[in-house]
């Protein structure tokens, strides 16, 4: 409560993609226990598709709990997809800061029990809230969703830009080495090289619509009270070393879901939220899992925005069909780019009675399953995480942004992962499937996991939740 007994009234704006508002909500449902009343503003595109995906009173909140819309500056079109991701940057930078006053400005003039907005918390990525903060004269802290590794790699794109190794000269650099250059001069990155620095780095045009953003962001993210973080210190500890020097103060908060499960478990109110995901949940998936021993499905998810070509999904799926180990494979329907995922018929002859396809589930829930003993993932940030949480080792076929950089970090610094070639062959995703799930390197790799979430289990009780108090006192309810 504040001096005149009302609760302390935060505005949390996620970035309008599945795996930024995951995060974004959990931490809302955290400072909810604490005594926030929460409005929670999706873009009116993702507001319809929650609403598709998880009934029509699935938006409806509490009274201290409250979701609102602002416009993206799209067009609203009814589809399960993800909108186009550099547009949808582009878009809230410049069309959202006006609508997003005016709900503030409703919001401060609600009545009827709604507190004045005393903070706002936003994704890194949506840095236009920044503005009105300030017009408003309360705090913003910033949710980085994804890595530190990865904000650390961001934070490298003025500087290749200084030293004349960004943008690329010409198409070359994708077939000549450059690429495969050590930058040596990055602190608490030894050894990466360029091809594991986000890849919006990866543009010979100077006026990449991304590459320009990134820059932008990075040099906004400057003016907040504070950077949150969606991980521990133990895991990215020479990152946050890395940073400290040039941003506001940085807050460990994750894992998050490790934090938020007590809550759960005691709190009716905050379980009654609900769920953020935009795809409908196939229930059948943990059933299933449950006919299968400790440690023996491998589970193959690619997140919410990855798209590939239907070779390439043919290419995964002889993989795994030779691999000979059962396995869960999530297909969302627009993950094949610009067509329907074609599987070929004898794959599913071949598969039958050791493989489940279905179109979305509940990757926390899965991830925690006895039987899961490996994940080929994208390495978004969530899917590591989570990965982290439930001590289950990974094969990493990275898509794009941030995912080349928590790639590395997962093989060559966590050891919890195995890359895979981007141009994917059936042989390469059979032999390392079978590695993951039954070699000596993968037996390793689990070690080395539960290793981890051992330390993500000691974060929770100790750095984690002594950063969420110091974050609520000193930053947004001092």
């Amino acid at each position: 409560m504040d001096s005149l007994g009302q609760k302390p009234h935060a505005v949390c704006v996620p970035y309008p993609a599945q795996g930024h508002i995951n995060p974004m909500l959990k931490l809302a449902k955290i400072l909810h226990s604490r005594g926030f009343h929460i409005t929670f503003v999706n873009n009116e595109y993702n507001h319809n598709r929650l609403l598709r995906s998880r009934g029509p009173a699935a938006l409806d909140g509490l009274p201290s709990f409250r979701f609102e819309t602002i416009t993206d500056g799209l067009p609203l079109v009814d589809a399960d997809a993800t909108q186009d991701i550099p547009e949808l940057c582009v878009s809230t930078e410049r069309n959202s800061l006006q609508p997003f006053k005016e709900l503030l400005h409703r919001l401060n003039n609600a009545g009827g029990g709604v507190p004045p907005v005393s903070c706002i918390v936003s994704d890194g990525a949506m840095f236009f809230t920044l503005d009105a903060a300030e017009e408003l004269g309360v705090p913003e802290v910033l949710l980085w969703t994804a890595s530190a590794c990865g904000f650390l790699g961001y934070a490298q794109f003025e500087r290749l830009v200084e030293r004349g190794l960004a943008p690329f000269k010409d198409t070359s650099f994708l077939t000549n080495g450059e690429l495969d250059a050590v930058l040596d001069w990055i602190p608490g990155m030894k050894g990466i090289r360029m091809k594991d620095i986000p890849s919006f780095i990866r543009t010979t045009d100077p006026n990449d619509l991304m590459f320009g953003y990134i820059q932008r962001l990075i040099r906004n993210s400057k003016r907040a009270s504070a950077i949150l973080f969606n991980s521990f210190d133990a895991l990215e500890d020479d990152v946050f070393e890395s940073l400290s020097p040039n941003f506001p103060p940085l807050y460990t908060l994750g894992p998050l879901q490790l934090l938020l499960d007590p809550i759960m478990a005691k709190d009716d109110e905050t379980k009654s939220i609900g769920s953020s995901n935009l795809w409908i949940e196939d229930p059948h998936c943990l059933g299933w899992l449950d006919s299968y021993g400790p440690g023996s499905v491998v589970y193959v998810n690619f997140g919410s925005i990855t798209v590939m070509t239907n070779d390439q999904l043919v290419e995964f799926a002889w993989g795994l069909a030779n691999s000979e180990q059962p396995f869960l494979w999530i297909i969302r329907p627009d993950l094949v780019s610009g067509d329907s995922a074609v599987l070929p018929p004898e794959f599913l002859e071949e598969t039958k009675g050791r493989g489940l396809l279905a179109s979305w589930c509940n990757q926390e829930q899965v991830l925690a399953h006895p039987a899961i003993g490996g994940f080929l993932t994208h390495c978004g940030w969530n899917s590591t995480i989570e990965s982290i949480c439930n001590g289950v080792p990974l094969i990493c076929w990275p898509f794009f942004a941030e995912q080349q950089t928590n790639c590395w970090y997962s093989c060559t610094k966590w050891g919890i992962g195995m890359e895979i070639d981007t141009n994917v062959r059936r042989s390469e995703v059979e032999r390392q499937v079978r590695e993951l799930m039954v070699g000596e390197v993968g037996k390793e790799m689990k070690r080395k996991a539960m290793e981890w979430k051992g330390l993500a289990q000691e974060a929770a009780t100790s750095s984690s939740y002594i950063n969420m108090d110091n974050l609520v006192t000193q930053n947004i309810n001092p």
